[in-house]
């Protein structure tokens, strides 16, 4: 049974959404559980996507190039934000300050 497991879990695809901030597109991407971010990678070149100096992120974590679909918990239907010189662990759309949500919204 844990073999037929494994066997299904190559053939299943989810569609996820890649986007991008600086532009405001997304696109539409199939992929496995057992892809890497660096298969994601390669496959958005293929599409005409340059993505060289940029870093993937999913729920405001950055992703590592080794880690996959299944690991990091994407689902079918997800979106990944690809940006270009974020630093480690860096949330887009955040500063880096210490502000509440009250402080910040004027609240």
């Amino acid at each position: 049974m844990d073999k037929l497991r494994r066997l299904s879990a190559h053939w299943v695809k989810y569609e996820i959404l890649v986007h991008f901030p600086e532009d405001g597109r997304m696109l539409p991407v199939s992929v496995k559980p057992t892809d890497t971010m660096k298969d994601l990678r390669v496959h958005l070149v293929k599409l005409g996507v340059t993505s060289w100096k940029k870093h993937f992120f999913y729920n405001g974590v950055q992703l590592g190039e080794h880690e996959t679909v299944k690991s990091v918990n994407i689902k079918d239907g997800s979106v990944i934000l690809l940006v270009s010189g974020a630093r480690k662990h860096m949330v887009p759309g955040l500063s880096n300050s210490s502000r509440t949500l009250g402080q910040e919204t004027g609240v």
